[in-house]
């Protein structure tokens, strides 16, 4: 079976966008990814040895999570696994800081026109 390695891990699997491993289960596969690439191990794992929480993987599209037996799902040699880590956005200060910005030059624009200097980059 192919594991598909996300860019943010494969510094950790010697550059590596793909690995085939042998295993009969989801978890096996796992374990034999981190054997083979140990620095993996703490970017998948916690220490207890669980999947950590914002690490999404998927067995032919479907997210191992809501499968009936999860990580010990069999697997066959044509199936894919696929790490998917979540990704969370927010405001950077330096967006907030161009909006500060924009209010005090121009503190007596409608909001309207406030909104739409907001979104220009200065």
């Amino acid at each position: 079976m192919t594991i598909y390695i996300p860019t943010p891990l494969r510094p950790y699997a010697a550059g590596k966008d793909a690995v085939d491993v042998n295993a009969g289960t989801v978890s096996g596969a796992l374990d034999e990814l981190t054997q083979t690439f140990p620095d993996l191990r703490k970017h998948l794992f916690t220490a207890e040895g669980k999947l950590r929480a914002f690490v999404n993987v998927y067995l032919n599209d479907e997210d191992i999570r809501y499968l009936p037996e999860k990580d010990a799902t069999a697997v066959s040699a044509g199936d894919t696994l696929s790490i998917v880590p979540s990704i969370a956005g927010g405001c950077q200060v330096s967006d907030r800081m161009n909006s500060f910005l924009w209010l005090t030059r121009f503190p007596t624009l409608s909001p309207e026109r406030r909104r739409k200097g907001r979104a220009r980059s200065w």
